[in-house]
C-alpha cells in the first residue's frame, strides 16, 4: 500500500500509498486502546523446539551496550530497555497480531525469531516481554544529522460509496491501470488526465467504478486504498478492496497546502478543504490539477477474514489497525519490530508497532505514519494527527 497524508506541513506535502465487521468500520477507540481480536493462526508444528525460558536477563548495568548501526540514512544508537518509555505498561499481546503478520514474510534478520514469535503468541505478556528482552536489542534511532524528535502522522483507510455505472450523480471514475502502462514515465498529470485525449483514450474501458464526489476519490488516492459500496447494475451492493496497483509517477503535492499558499483558508483540515470545495465549486478542478499525482487501484473481494485487518501494505502482509507503521524504508527495513513514543495532543501513544508499509511523504530516519484503521471516524482521526515522535527499532540479538 504506497499513500500520501492529507496533512498540509512541509514535512508531510510530498506524501502519496482498516474492522471486525466487513461491513462497518472499525471503529477509532478500537484502534486507539488495540482491542483488536486475533484473527492469525498459530501453527505449533513449524516451531522446532518449546519456547524459550522467560527468565529476566541479567540487569542491564551487567551487560554491555553494542556499537552503534548505521542504517541507511539513519544511525541506530545501542540503548537499555529502561530508555523505553512505557514499556513495562504496553498491552504486548495486541501487537502479536501484526507480528505474526510480518512473519508471513519475515525479512532475513527476523526469519530465525519467526517460530518463537508464533509460539509466544499464546503466552502470558510476562512471557512475551521476558522473551523480547532476551532476544531483541532496543536502538534509538537518529538522523545522520540534526535531532532525534520525529513526526507522527496517521492514515486511514475511507469506506465510500460507488456506483458500477457512471450517471448525472456519479461522474468521477476510479481507474485501473491504463493501457500501456510502464511505457511511459512519468505518465500523464492529473490535469492532462482530464483534458488530453490520448489520456483519456488509454483510460477509456479501465473504470472500475464511478463516484460522486471528486474530494473522496482524492481521499482514497492519498490513502492508497479503500474499502467501496458498489452498487450494481442489477440493484445489489457488494463491498469490495480497492488496493493500490500504481501510479502515474508523478510527485504529491498536497491540495490543502496550496489553498493556504493561495491565502484561500486558513483551517487546511480536510474538512476544512471540503467546506472551500463547497463554497468554490468553479474552482475545485484548479484545485485538484495542484495535486499532478494520481493512483490507479485494483479490485479485491473483501472476506469476512480480511475485513479483520487493513490492506496489505508495502511488506507484502495485511495491516494491523494501531499497530502497524508506515516508515522510510532506508532507515528501518520492513518487518522490524519498533517502539513508538508520542506525547499527543491528539494522541498519546507508547506501544509496540511494526513497520509493515511505507509512503512517498514518509522520509527521514524519525518519520512514521501511523494506520488507524478504517471508516469515517478513522479518517477524522488521520486528518488531525500530526505530533512530535521518537522511535526505537528492536533488532535481533
Amino acid at each position: 500500500m504506497v499513500h500520501q497524508t492529507m496533512s498540509t506541513s512541509s514535512t508531510s506535502a510530498s506524501k502519496a500509498s482498516s474492522r471486525i465487521s466487513s461491513m462497518n468500520y472499525f471503529p477509532v477507540l478500537a484502534a486507539i486502546v488495540g482491542m483488536l481480536a486475533g484473527c492469525s493462526s498459530v501453527r505449533l508444528d513449524e516451531a522446532p523446539a518449546p519456547a524459550p525460558p522467560v527468565a529476566a536477563p541479567a540487569a542491564p548495568s551487567t551487560v554491555p551496550l553494542p556499537s552503534a548501526i548505521t542504517q541507511g540514512k539513519s544511525r541506530w544508537q545501542p540503548v537499555a530497555w529502561s530508555a523505553l518509555p512505557g514499556f513495562n505498561d504496553d498491552a504486548l499481546h495486541e501487537a502479536w497480531n501484526a507480528w505474526l503478520k510480518s512473519c508471513e514474510r519475515p525479512g532475513p534478520a527476523f526469519a530465525a525469531l519467526c517460530p518463537q514469535v508464533r509460539q509466544l503468541s499464546i503466552a502470558t505478556a510476562a512471557e512475551q516481554r521476558a522473551w523480547m528482552l532476551q532476544a531483541l536489542q532496543p536502538y534509538r534511532v537518529e538522523p545522520l544529522q540534526g535531532s532525534a524528535d520525529g513526526l507522527l502522522t496517521a492514515y486511514y483507510e475511507p469506506l465510500l460509496d460507488a456506483s458500477r455505472r457512471q450517471s448525472a450523480s456519479n461522474g468521477v471514475p476510479l481507474y485501473g491501470l491504463p493501457a500501456g502502462y510502464g511505457q511511459k514515465k512519468p505518465w500523464y498529470s492529473r490535469q492532462e488526465i482530464d483534458t488530453l485525449p490520448e489520456a483519456r483514450a488509454a483510460l477509456r474501458g479501465r473504470e472500475i467504478a464511478w463516484m460522486a464526489d471528486p474530494l473522496d476519490a482524492l481521499a482514497l488516492q492519498i490513502q492508497g486504498s479503500g474499502r467501496m459500496r458498489i452498487s450494481e447494475a442489477d440493484g445489489s451492493v457488494r463491498t469490495v478492496r480497492l488496493a493500490f496497483a500504481g501510479s502515474n509517477d508523478h510527485p504529491y503535492r498536497s491540495v490543502g497546502g496550496w489553498l493556504l499558499q493561495q491565502g484561500a483558508l486558513r483551517d487546511a483540515s480536510w474538512q476544512g478543504i471540503k467546506a472551500w470545495a463547497q463554497q468554490n465549486p468553479q474552482r475545485v478542478n484548479e484545485m485538484l490539477w495542484s495535486n499532478p499525482r494520481t493512483v490507479f487501484f485494483r479490485e479485491e473481494p473483501l472476506s469476512e477474514l480480511d475485513a479483520g485487518f487493513g490492506p496489505r501494505g508495502a511488506q507484502g502482509v495485511a495491516l494491523t489497525p494501531g499497530r502497524s507503521i508506515a516508515v522510510d524504508k532506508d532507515s528501518i527495513p520492513y518487518g522490524t519490530p519498533v517502539w513508538l513514543a508520542s506525547p499527543g495532543p491528539v494522541l498519546g501513544l507508547q506501544r509496540l508497532v511494526l513497520a509493515q508499509d511505507t509512503g512517498s511523504a514518509i522520509t527521514g530516519a524519525v518519520r512514521a505514519d501511523y494506520f488507524v484503521g478504517w471508516g469515517p471516524q478513522a479518517g477524522e482521526l488521520a486528518g488531525r494527527l500530526k505530533q512530535s515522535l521518537q522511535l526505537w527499532v528492536l533488532w535481533p540479538r
